[in-house]
């Protein structure tokens, strides 16, 4: 019953982190939808995660080169999220306003994503596979 109320929960916070998305692009003072190009970040920051978890052994080793390639990728990714509404914003594309809902938005589903890997990541019995 935990893992459903905690899958609610970042259902939940996913949905907020959209909203404000959305609230970036279709508010009337915004009118333009070049936030969305964020939504392709928001999709490609697990894959490495995904491919290094596939690729790497099981071993408890301290360190693993596809688990630091998989963090390192997942931060430039993370990073780049951030930094496409601040060049939009400084190019006069979009609003500064719009710019600020973007990264309150990821800001909130990328602590989604985090959470979501940390509830559903662990090797116990319950985990995210069986979703």
């Amino acid at each position: 019953m935990a893992g459903i109320k905690a899958l609610v929960g970042l259902s939940f916070t996913g949905a907020i982190g959209l909203t404000f998305l959305l609230l970036s692009c279709a508010l009337d003072q915004y009118g333009v939808y070049w936030p969305f190009f964020v939504l392709i970040f928001y999709v490609l920051c697990p894959i490495p995660h995904f491919i290094a978890k596939r690729v790497s052994d099981d071993g408890d080793s301290g360190s693993n080169v596809y688990r630091e390639l998989a963090y390192f990728l997942t931060s430039g990714i993370v990073v780049s999220a951030f930094g496409l509404p601040m060049v939009l914003a400084h190019v006069s594309v979009i609003q500064w306003g719009a710019c600020g809902l973007v990264l309150a938005g990821n800001t909130v589903i990328f602590l989604t994503i985090l959470g979501f890997f940390l509830v559903f990541g662990g090797g116990d019995d319950f985990s995210w596979e069986q979703w």
